[in-house]
């Protein structure tokens, strides 16, 4: 196949899985602490090469540029708007850090603070995994203890006892990776939130990172180059097919 059709149809694919990334973020536009994803591209080497058939940086003919392919999904962690919503279980992180949450014996984190007490008193997440304390332990809001408040900087009180939220940073947040339903699980080390950072508001949640404008003009752009690699391959298809009419008939 020629060199235009494999460049064309590399990046058609790659406009397509941006627009699977742009797509999906659009439809978390509303979803609570939610992070905008980002298709990260990279240069390709030819066919020939990616294939083994021809060596890298020989300067032939067949050692140019292959087109571009989607490498990555890279996560943008900028903080989303804070909105108030008046509900006493909602909460959000100011600064630095993420809540601690409990799925499958692994520590997830997450920046999604609406949570829900069950029957039993548990601090949940709305799928229902426990939210972590300070102390590993999941935060149990005992209701025979009386009535509880919570303070600033993340603990839930009640007359006689005192439970701290879990709040963690991980050693690199490119050590995070999306696992679904707005949880990240940690490929390193975390360490907790310095006591003096800890900054925690209730009747608040923190939205998501996605500018719906902006995803929004990058749909249209990344579908208009669709459309033109698409375009590319079917001059080029016809172009081929031309010539190979041509030479049947000069036989």
């Amino acid at each position: 196949m020629p060199t235009g059709l494999y460049v064309s149809a590399e990046g058609a694919n790659a406009q397509a899985r941006r627009l699977e990334v742009i797509a999906n973020n659009l439809a978390n536009v509303d979803t609570v602490g939610f992070k905008q994803d980002l298709a990260v591209f990279q240069a390709r080497y030819t066919e020939g090469i990616e294939e083994g058939l021809i060596p890298p940086d020989t300067g032939a003919i067949e050692d140019e540029g292959g087109g571009t392919t989607t490498w990555s999904t890279a996560t943008n962690f900028s903080p989303g708007p804070l909105k108030h919503t008046g509900r006493p279980l909602d909460m959000a992180i100011n600064g630095e850090g993420f809540f601690a949450v409990l799925k499958d014996g692994e520590t997830h984190l997450t920046r999604a603070g609406n949570f829900v007490l069950t029957s039993r008193g548990e601090l949940v997440t709305q799928q229902g995994y426990p939210v972590l304390g300070a102390t590993g332990t999941p935060i149990v809001v005992t209701p025979e203890n009386g009535p509880w408040e919570f303070a600033s900087d993340g603990t839930i009180r009640q007359p006689g006892a005192a439970q701290s939220l879990a709040l963690f940073s991980p050693a690199s947040l490119g050590e995070l990776v999306k696992v679904g339903e707005n949880l990240f699980l940690p490929m390193g080390d975390t360490l907790p939130v310095d006591p003096t950072k800890r900054n925690v508001t209730n009747g608040y949640v923190e939205g998501s990172g996605v500018e719906p404008a902006t995803e929004t003009v990058d749909m249209i752009a990344t579908s208009r180059m669709f459309e033109a690699n698409t375009k590319m391959m079917q001059i080029q298809d016809d172009m081929l097919s031309g010539l190979v009419n041509r030479l049947m008939r000069l036989r």
